[in-house]
């Protein structure tokens, strides 16, 4: 089968010559589909939880009747929210959705400090984020940990946006009780809500840390000469655009098993630093992609159209803001790997120097799985509450 015949078969379209490229045998179309793969689940912004961990998205019946859910999540005391053994509760939204939330940290009253930690592609609540108890007690830490629209327990949102997100988190700690301002940590693609409500709902930010941010290479104000040569822009381009328009296969090649198409991420260097590869040799049972997983519509769909937001066109440019904090005491912070092979060290570089306003912390040795380290953990904390300044993650700019 030709390539025009195999994406005319699995298109959702009426077929047109999509691409400029020219025909191409089998053996390259794999490749192109792999590497599709690569910028998808491994080289733009995977979160590293193992999917396997990340449950199916329950049937009201799981929660009872669906009577009883809603007016289980109607009644709920804003003081003491409803939740289960080890803190998991979940809200009911203004368009009716569900939406799941686990808490760490301290109790809510006897806090300092209020988080949202917004987990980033392929993840859910249950994600690593290595601070320790001793920590939050000794800073009075309250932590809240959610699924995304679609991810974990969350019902999904067909109509997923960049407000949308916003939105979202904006509901959770209104009824969570959070207070006017709250502070809010982005991990990898889910810097992109982040990065929204910023943009949208700055006055209820007390501080914001973006972590190993994923970057769009459809933000204008990238300049030309720093990613033209930058092999993750022309996938980003092929994986939306399949994404979008040919999901039937983007789903066969994710879960066929003809040829290797994810596990080829599993630990691969090319992907991952070496100090990446250490925290994947130390989780067990890690595992990038689960083809049993995908099969399942409700998780696949959530997870394309979550990269089709994320990669998509944005209604703003990030590297356009102005300081949205103003004289506030509110700031935004920044955590890279030096090594990060997700996401080059030289564009969040140029972010820091564009939006000299923004907090810029480089780990030497880190890679993109930053939050698997407890020490970062701990400085991403103290710096985003405390102010503080560590010196070990001051960026050596003459570093090569």
């Amino acid at each position: 089968m030709c390539k025009i015949d195999f994406l005319r078969r699995h298109s959702t379209i009426p077929f047109q010559d999509p691409f400029t490229f020219p025909e191409v045998n089998p053996k390259t179309r794999k490749m192109v589909l792999r590497k599709v793969v690569g910028m998808m689940m491994g080289c733009l912004g995977m979160s590293c939880l193992k999917i396997t961990d990340q449950p199916t998205r329950p049937s009201p019946s799981d929660f009872d009747s669906p009577s009883s859910a809603s007016d289980d999540a109607d009644s709920i005391d804003p003081q003491n929210p409803k939740s289960s053994t080890g803190g998991i509760g979940k809200i009911k939204l203004n368009d009716g959705r569900y939406l799941a939330y686990k808490e760490r940290g301290v109790p809510k009253n006897l806090s300092n400090y209020k988080i949202i930690i917004v987990h980033g592609f392929a993840s859910n609540k249950e994600m690593n984020f290595m601070a320790s108890q001793k920590l939050m007690d000794e800073l009075g830490i309250y932590l809240i940990q959610f699924d995304r629209a679609g991810y974990g327990e969350s019902d999904p949102n067909p109509r997923r946006s960049l407000k949308s997100e916003a939105s979202d988190i904006q509901e959770l700690a209104d009824q969570l009780q959070l207070g006017s301002k709250f502070y809010l940590i982005g991990v990898s693609v889910g810097s992109y809500p982040t990065w929204s409500c910023i943009k949208n709902i700055p006055e209820r930010l007390a501080g914001v840390a973006l972590v190993v941010p994923f970057i769009n290479y459809r933000w204008p104000s990238l300049p030309h000469d720093l990613i033209q040569d930058d092999y993750r822009k022309n996938l980003s381009r092929w994986a939306v655009w399949i994404s979008r328009h040919t999901p039937g296969l983007l789903h066969w090649w994710l879960t066929q098993k003809m040829f290797p198409s994810s596990s080829v991420l599993d630990r691969n260097p090319k992907f991952f630093s070496n100090k990446d590869l250490e925290v994947l040799k130390n989780t067990p049972g890690y595992q990038l992609l689960c083809k049993s997983k995908l099969k399942e519509e409700p998780i696949f769909h959530s997870l394309r159209k979550d990269f089709i937001v994320a990669f998509g066109k944005w209604d703003f440019d990030p590297l356009s803001i102005s300081n949205p904090f103003g004289q506030s005491k509110s700031q935004l912070h920044i955590w890279q790997g030096y090594e990060d092979k997700v996401v080059p060290v030289e564009l969040q570089r140029f972010i820091s120097k564009r939006l000299p306003w923004i907090k810029y912390h480089e780990v030497g040795d880190g890679g993109h799985l930053l939050v698997y380290d407890s020490d970062v953990c701990e400085a991403i904390l103290r710096s985003l509450l405390l102010g503080e300044d560590p010196p070990l993650y001051k960026p050596n700019f003459d570093y090569n």
